[in-house]
């Protein structure tokens, strides 16, 4: 990313807060009002990128604390340490909900230095619980405006992926897949479809704001009535989804919320071997999810904190992430592995929704999503 002049950010952030405003009021009137100032200037001070580059931090131990589906190869941590002396002490917290909660419970006085893997369907959370003390790392300079969502940096985003719908392409070898939504709902797939519980999975949520994206609000609802109709299966978790019930494209259930990448985690760990992905892909289905890294209000160590976010965005990390977490780097200049060059690609027209809106009206969301499918 080219950092701007000021002016055309200001410019930026103007058009950004009106399109803000209008997608909160399209919602609803009910919506919070609170959820609309997740994304004003925050009242922390930011960190100097000064005194961080000059800040001796040898002997430092600072701790990351992750979801539980983070994963880094051997070696690319004690590279950091090698770089700055700084020791890093992972914290796993649950998935990712379970992560941001406890970290508001405890806002202002952190359990860790820096925060991983808190995304925009999160995000708004939260920045309106002060979590975050500002930081802008050169490091965004090769990360595309489009990623940046917080204008003030209290965030930095290190991956960005796709949860869309996946299908066992053997299962449709003379049938045809599905190719949309509407899709889901006729007796082509009569109970062919799994997906997971907005309340417990991230996935989950994501295919729900999905649905909220696509058919708006209250049509998601009819929607939902009509895949509870065709026999949809509501699992607790991905891996039940995915491994159990649609058996990594071998089981019962044909169609799974799961991701974009999954072909290349098919092509990587299929066994036996598999000459190309045997997992496919409903582009017309995908929610785009960014993870960011932060820095703890709080923490005792911010200059540490602040050269492991600078760590996150550099290549030497970045690069690890897509065969570890299957999600692509934010860093442009990261390069993919081949796996993921030839067989997968972020979707070009995704389906979104703003942090605000999410914030306001995802509690709503997922208690009318409750009573049309499960109850």
């Amino acid at each position: 990313m080219n950092r701007p002049s000021s002016r055309p950010r200001a410019i930026f952030f103007l058009v950004f807060v009106a399109l803000v405003s209008m997608s909160l009021t399209a919602c609803g009137d009910d919506a919070d009002p609170q959820a609309a100032q997740c994304l004003s200037k925050p009242v922390a001070t930011p960190i100097d990128a000064n005194k961080v580059a000059a800040t001796d931090t040898k002997g430092t131990e600072i701790t990351l604390v992750t979801h539980d589906s983070f994963a880094v190869s051997d070696g690319v941590l004690a590279e950091f340490t090698k770089q700055t002396g700084i020791t890093v002490k992972l914290l796993s917290s649950g998935d990712a909900g379970q992560m941001v909660s406890q970290a508001v419970l405890t806002a202002g006085n952190p359990v860790a230095d820096v925060m991983f893997g808190i995304d925009n369907t999160l995000l708004c959370r939260g920045l309106l619980a002060n979590l975050f003390t500002p930081y802008t790392s050169s490091a965004l300079a090769e990360v595309p405006d489009s990623l940046e969502l917080d204008p003030f940096h209290r965030v930095s985003p290190i991956d960005v992926g796709d949860v869309c719908l996946n299908y066992a392409k053997a299962a449709y070898a003379t049938n045809a897949a599905p190719t949309s939504l509407d899709d889901l709902t006729t007796a082509s797939f009569k109970d062919a479809f799994v997906t997971e519980n907005p309340e417990t999975s991230s996935p989950g949520l994501a295919f729900l704001l999905a649905t909220v994206a696509k058919y708006g609000d209250p049509g998601f609802e009819a929607y939902w009535k009509k895949l509870r109709a065709n026999g949809v299966e509501v699992a607790s978790g991905w891996d039940q989804a995915y491994n159990e019930s649609f058996g990594g494209g071998k089981g019962p259930r044909t169609v799974v919320t799961s991701y974009a990448t999954s072909p290349a985690a098919d092509l990587m760990f299929a066994d036996p071997p598999v000459s190309a992905p045997t997992i496919g892909v409903v582009e017309d289905s995908c929610f785009r999810q960014i993870e960011f890294a932060g820095v703890l209000a709080g923490t005792k160590h911010p200059e540490a904190a602040a050269k492991l976010v600078d760590f996150l965005l550099s290549t030497a990390f970045q690069e690890d992430i897509p065969a570890n977490m299957f999600v692509f780097p934010a860093n442009s200049k990261a390069s993919l592995p081949k796996e993921f060059a030839s067989t997968v690609r972020l979707v070009d027209k995704p389906l979104t929704l703003d942090p605000t809106q999410i914030e306001a009206k995802r509690d709503d969301w997922t208690e009318r999503w409750t009573k049309a499918v499960l109850r």
